[in-house]
């Protein structure tokens, strides 16, 4: 049995004082293939038929993927270092314009999902960066699509021990862009103030496109029989105990056993059976049924004494359900003492993409955090997609008050909830707005917060708050009310006062 830990709180940015753990898999710099720049093929030896593309794309070489271990899931990186771009022609040689950065049109293996990495996680990309691409099979090439740059607001905390660990960089926000294999990126640095009051800040060093291919969707499970016997589908609010207040590592399966399960709990097994079935046209992935371990264990979180509110527990597709691949995160797990507030944010991966594709989403993001980023894990705690399915994130137990690396700041004994898509200029679906509400009605209620009301945090440091202010905000926030940031986008933002709305209301307040 592992001691438990005390921390003292007051973090910043993603995984806020992480727990001193085992040296990180990512302890060493992720071995890019490509760095050497890629080997010429002749066009016998392309994997495009002959006369494909334009003449650029056709003497393209094709960079080696990293290599994976025995055993490990299907999924791979390629990862091109980004060569100098010519000046455009609308900006004036005087003026200080910084010389951009880029690729042009080229051939590549499968992927699904880019970005830009640089090796100074400190560092930040003042510009623009677009992508167009090809995909798989076909001739024409999709239109310039822009890329979020401003990412650090999600990156690690300063000092914690996964900022710290070594391969941490600097990276845009991903952008899926499904089934393609040929790429064209132009990385832009702003230009200079045409007065000269400022000059073109320089690009960071070390640009790299990565180029994610999620791999396949995992086999179709077994559905698991429910350990606890049918209750009713809806439960009234029940009376839980107070959350604990240490961090642990790999803390053990409580050493009690309740001596009454919570009905809110024993009627998710009994619910299981029903959305598995609704699951088929989504790849026939299969939600495990809650045992009765995972009732008890999940009662075992409050106290006697506190009588929270909590929503029925919500379906959640677990990371096996999504095909995470295991081997790839840090093996052990950080926690916070508590769960006072959920941040929303959404993902900034655009909207082109089926509910079916989620998983694969999922599994290029996951892979993107950990493999181009350095992070972890999977940054945020739960997903949601635009059909309203509820996916978890980063792992240590859906139930337990994991350290994500969500929030700048604010990632000590809070959630973070991404919605899939991109939601400035787009509505959210209805779907997914329920979904949050669904998910923060049972996850804070465990510790007993109400999503209507107010909580008082204290921040770790971002662009907003300096390390130490104390902070107001709603139970149920947007990632913009902690973090000079325009996440969750302004549309996904105007829906949090009906999500928490909602969210109180299945709680039974």
């Amino acid at each position: 049995m592992r001691a438990l830990l005390v921390i003292s709180v007051g973090v910043t940015c993603a995984a806020a004082l992480t727990l001193p753990l085992a040296a990180p898999a990512l302890s060493a710099p992720l071995p890019h293939s490509a760095s050497a720049g890629p080997p010429s093929l002749s066009p016998e030896s392309s994997p495009r038929s002959p006369g494909a593309g334009p003449p650029s794309v056709r003497a393209a070489g094709l960079p080696e993927a990293e290599s994976r271990a025995a055993g490990e899931a299907a999924g791979s990186t390629q990862s091109l270092p980004l060569e100098p771009l010519p000046a455009p022609s609308d900006r004036v040689a005087d003026a200080g314009a910084a010389a951009g950065q880029g690729l042009a049109q080229r051939d590549a293996r499968p992927f699904s999902l880019v970005g830009v990495v640089w090796e100074d996680a400190e560092a930040e990309l003042h510009g623009t960066v677009q992508v167009r691409t090809r995909a798989t099979g076909g001739e024409s090439w999709s239109g310039w699509q822009d890329v979020e740059t401003h990412n650090a607001e999600h990156a690690a905390d300063l000092g914690s021990d996964e900022r710290s660990s070594g391969p941490v960089r600097g990276a845009t926000a991903p952008l899926w862009v499904g089934d393609s294999d040929g790429v064209e990126v132009r990385v832009r640095p702003e230009a200079a103030d045409p007065q000269g009051r400022s000059k073109a800040a320089p690009l960071p060093e070390g640009l790299r496109l990565e180029l994610v291919d999620p791999g396949e969707d995992p086999a179709p499970a077994a559905e698991p029989a429910p350990e606890t016997a049918p209750e009713p589908a809806r439960a009234a609010p029940v009376s839980r105990t107070a959350p604990t207040a240490t961090f642990a590592v790999n803390p053990p399966p409580p050493t009690t056993t309740p001596a009454v399960v919570p009905e809110a709990l024993t009627a998710e097994s009994a619910a299981t059976s029903a959305v598995n079935a609704d699951l088929a046209p989504l790849g026939a992935t299969v939600i495990p049924a809650l045992t009765k371990a995972e009732t008890e264990e999940e009662a075992a979180i409050v106290a006697a004494g506190a009588k929270p509110y909590i929503g029925p527990r919500p379906k959640i597709i677990t990371r096996k359900g999504w095909g995470a691949d295991e081997s790839l995160r840090e093996r052990n797990f950080a926690y916070t003492k508590t769960v006072k507030a959920a941040f929303v944010h959404h993902s900034a991966t655009g909207n082109n993409y089926t509910c079916s594709q989620a998983p694969s989403v999922l599994r290029s993001i996951y892979r993107y955090h950990v493999k181009s980023s350095g992070w972890r894990d999977f940054g945020y705690n739960f997903a949601v997609d635009k059909c309203g399915n509820i996916y978890e994130g980063r792992a240590g137990g859906v139930a337990k008050a994991v350290l994500g690396a969500h929030t700048l700041g604010f990632n000590t004994n809070t959630m973070g909830v991404a919605v899939l898509g991109t939601y400035s200029s787009t509505n959210p679906p209805a779907a997914a707005v329920t979904a949050v509400s669904k998910l923060t009605a049972w996850k804070l209620g465990l510790f007993g917060a109400n999503p209507k009301g107010k909580v008082t945090l204290v921040s770790g440091g971002s662009n907003k708050y300096k390390a130490g202010t104390q902070v107001k905000m709603n139970v149920i926030s947007g990632h913009r009310d902690g973090f000079a940031t325009e996440c969750p986008g302004a549309r996904l933002y105007k829906k949090l006062g009906t999500a928490r709305t909602s969210s109180a209301k299945l709680q039974g307040r």
